[in-house]
């Protein structure tokens, strides 16, 4: 195991650890609920952008993936009272097979035509919940918690835990695949597809593969939201503003490196946490819009770019 891999590890466990310990010391359920929206934000993003940042296809299915997620979990609730790694692991299944079939229907699709057919698939997927009323339809479902389980206090508190988890996972699978051929040929897929298949590049096992992943783990992320909310909605689980933000975080953070999107959703998430509580959620929008447009004109390759250009600077200066 290389060094880098051990500070990995070391620094994942830290943070499990630290995010077990404090859903033992902490009283108040408030930093759990907004540290969960934070939480599953970074999963989100890191997921999108394995296919959004390695391999350059702009995907605003976000809230499909995320949607099903949610609505696997209700009909498995609904129907076998499965209880929430079996829904977890189902949303996944799910949402590997979309990614599957995303990615052959979309096979000749690039740039603004890949992104439209991504946003139609929001839209099928969201009609045909809308229309099955066995799971709630147009007017949602309520959905009671089972039991606690131990040793966690309450139901929340054991979902910021697993949101954690995931978010350990996502990270773990994102970094992988960054340093792994998977991710260099994505890199390559990414600047030139055609120069890329020339060369000898599986343009299209990768491309396939880069679906699969990340639309596996944008529906996991999904399925534990219907515990955590309690309900479940069409127009809530596959409302668009989760593709936007998590496209912003990510080109907010960098897509050049696995970190990008966690600094990205740390900052934004963070922030948009912030302003509900101080202000109002509807300037949520207004800020994102302002951040993505000062990042996208004053610094195109994210916080990570800008770290990398300054540095660069620095060492030439230095010379």
């Amino acid at each position: 195991m290389t060094r880098n891999s051990i500070a990995f590890w070391t620094g994942a466990t830290v943070f499990l650890v630290a995010v077990f310990v404090m859903t033992q010391v902490v009283g108040n359920q408030y930093p759990f609920f907004a540290g969960y929206v934070i939480l599953q934000f970074i999963a989100l993003a890191v997921a999108w952008s394995i296919l959004g940042g390695y391999a350059g296809y702009v995907n605003f299915g976000t809230s499909a993936f995320f949607g099903v997620g949610v609505y696997a979990a209700v009909f498995l609730v609904k129907a076998f009272g499965a209880p929430l790694p079996l829904q977890i692991l189902a949303g996944a299944a799910i949402g590997a097979l979309m990614g599957f079939a995303l990615g052959l229907l979309t096979l000749r699709m690039q740039g603004i035509f890949f992104s439209i057919a991504t946003i139609a698939l929001t839209i099928i997927i969201e009609t045909t919940i809308t229309n099955w009323r066995y799971v709630g339809g147009a007017a949602g479902i309520q959905i009671q918690r089972p039991a606690v389980t131990a040793p966690f206090d309450n139901y929340v508190q054991m979902l910021f835990f697993v949101q954690a988890l995931l978010v350990v996972l996502a990270v773990a699978i994102s970094r992988y695949i960054q340093n792994s051929w998977i991710g260099r040929g994505l890199q390559a897929l990414r600047d030139d597809e055609l120069a890329a298949e020339c060369t000898g590049v599986p343009t299209l096992r990768l491309k396939l593969l880069a679906c699969v992943i990340s639309g596996a783990l944008m529906c996991a992320v999904g399925a534990p939201a219907a515990m955590y909310l309690q309900y479940a909605d069409p127009a809530s689980a596959f409302n668009l503003n989760y593709s936007v933000t998590t496209l912003a975080m990510s080109l907010i953070g960098g897509t050049a490196h696995w970190s990008g999107p966690i600094i990205g959703a740390i900052l934004l998430g963070t922030t948009q946490q912030l302003l509900t509580v101080t202000i109002s959620s509807e300037v949520n929008v207004l800020v994102l819009g302002l951040m993505l447009v000062l990042f996208v004109v004053g610094a195109p390759e994210g916080i990570i770019g800008l770290i990398r250009k300054l540095r660069g600077d620095r060492k030439e200066g230095e010379v």
